[in-house]
């Protein structure tokens, strides 16, 4: 990564909005900006732990290994989201990694400081386990899902997930470019059978693909496939 001189606002992200006011002069005397180009890596799993990191701008990929040369993504980290926080446990090692998909600015503390943080700062701590008992339900339901959800259940749940998560672009195409490959490894699928069931779904006008863009042409058809009514 590329150190910069860019000074973030100190108020979008996830450590500035739950830290008190007094304390956001010690977070920009403290924090660290790098740019990031696509696909540069910020840490692999197994990577000695440093710190803790929040997206200024841009979409980073949290993955795992799985199986032997396959990842599973677990999550997307967007404008203003933390990541590297599962480096807070006993292991001095991170237990993922994270890659960025698109070209961006991240800030990063180091763990005794973002430590500091969360003794100074109450409402910090407690949004932060609020934030891990979400990430843990969503884990556990996952792997639910990896155990009983049929393969092209799981791809609409997937599909159906990126777009509420990042919102959809005025041409109606979800606002993230991803290329298959990806959105396979966030759906568990192995990538051969992705491409099968999406070319169903493209060929039933439920989705459309154009490069790394894709669009759902029939959302309740995939509620549907997954119950889901939101």
């Amino acid at each position: 990564m590329t150190k910069t001189t860019h000074q973030c606002d100190l108020n979008t992200c996830f450590l500035c909005r739950n830290c008190l006011k007094d304390w956001l002069p010690a977070i920009g005397v403290n924090k660290e900006n790098f740019i990031l180009k696509k696909g540069q890596s910020l840490f692999k799993e197994g990577d000695a732990v440093t710190g803790i990191y929040f997206m200024y701008k841009g979409i980073v990929k949290v993955h795992k290994q799985w199986g032997q040369e396959k990842d599973l993504i677990l999550r997307f980290a967007k404008d203003g989201d933390i990541f590297g926080h599962l480096g807070l446990g006993d292991t001095s090692t991170y237990p993922v990694s994270a890659t960025a998909i698109e070209s961006g600015v991240v800030c990063y503390v180091k763990m005794d400081f973002f430590e500091s943080s969360l003794n100074v700062n109450s409402q910090l701590t407690y949004k932060l386990m609020k934030f891990f008992a979400n990430e843990l339900q969503e884990s556990e339901k996952r792997m639910r899902n990896l155990a009983h959800m049929p393969v092209k259940e799981r791809i609409a749940q997937a599909l159906l997930s990126l777009r509420y998560q990042f919102g959809l672009k005025p041409d109606g195409y979800v606002d993230i470019e991803l290329t298959r490959q990806d959105i396979s490894s966030y759906a568990s699928v192995v990538y051969e059978t992705f491409f099968k069931v999406t070319q169903e779904f493209t060929q039933s006008k439920v989705i459309e693909f154009n490069g790394k863009n894709f669009k759902l042409l029939n959302e309740d058809a995939l509620k549907e496939m997954t119950l889901d009514r939101k």
